[in-house]
């Protein structure tokens, strides 16, 4: 297990399914007091309340919608209010898979769609980053990690308000973490490859997941747990002198 992140306070959003479920699994198995905050409170609620069972008062949810900066806002809130500091922000929530997204060419993309998609990809980071980093300054000290994709090294075919609002993450990660290095706060990113994160996936979505598998170096699907090293690593004292990048998790799809 990788230590340093007893008693942190993590800051999951989009974590009530999938992927990000997992990363809140992640933390409070490392030790950390876990901020389950998803669009479906029903979701985060549950997530929450399995990881209280197994560590009472470690977890809380609430509803948070990111595209939303009073929603967010009220979210750092919550958890100041609860645990008394923030330690860790994961930028995961996202239009991907839990909200259906059109993964079509250009000329099928209805524009209020691309809005949507830039409003909780892009614009989310924004509010939340800005939702914790007053308290992260007056600490001296944070992590902050968002969500890329591989579709963006890779310049996949299709849905492209998806890719270019995930390249979006990476050109903000970048310039936050110039911004904020004087005050001890490390922001990076993570572009994970083509990830088996639906939870009940139909045959449809396991061939979409499985087509990847060739243009790997490592011959399989890829599955939540495989982005959890990463992310705790960049969440740990072991990044302490890393900022600004991006790490590819996609089983040698792409290399940066």
């Amino acid at each position: 297990m990788i230590q340093g992140l007893k008693d942190k306070v993590a800051i999951v959003t989009g974590g009530g399914h999938g992927i990000g479920k997992a990363y809140c699994k992640a933390f409070a198995e490392a030790g950390a007091r876990v901020a389950t905050v998803d669009i479906d409170g029903a979701a985060a609620e549950k997530v929450a309340a399995d990881l209280s069972g197994k560590s009472e008062g470690r977890a809380i949810s609430a509803r948070v919608d990111v595209s939303d900066e009073a929603s967010t806002k009220q979210m750092a809130k919550l958890v100041l209010e609860r645990f008394g500091r923030i330690d860790i922000l994961v930028n995961n929530a996202a239009i991907f898979a839990t909200i259906p997204m059109n993964r079509g060419g250009i000329d099928t993309i209805d524009p209020a769609e691309w809005d949507r998609m830039m409003a909780v990809n892009l614009k989310g980071l924004f509010f939340c980053c800005r939702a914790v980093l007053p308290t992260m300054r007056a600490q001296k000290s944070g992590k902050i990690v968002s969500i890329s994709s591989g579709t963006v090294l890779s310049g996949s075919l299709g849905r492209i308000h998806y890719v270019t609002s995930k390249a979006g993450v990476i050109g903000f990660t970048r310039t936050l973490a110039r911004e904020v290095g004087g005050d001890n706060i490390q922001v990076n990113c993570i572009a994970p490859g083509s990830t088996l994160s639906e939870e009940n996936p139909t045959e449809e979505i396991l061939r979409m997941r499985q087509a990847p598998v060739q243009t790997r170096s490592l011959k399989r699907m890829q599955k939540p747990d495989d982005l959890i090293g990463a992310m705790l690593f960049l969440c740990s004292p072991l990044s302490d002198f890393m900022t600004g990048q991006t790490l590819s998790v996609d089983g040698g799809q792409n290399f940066l």
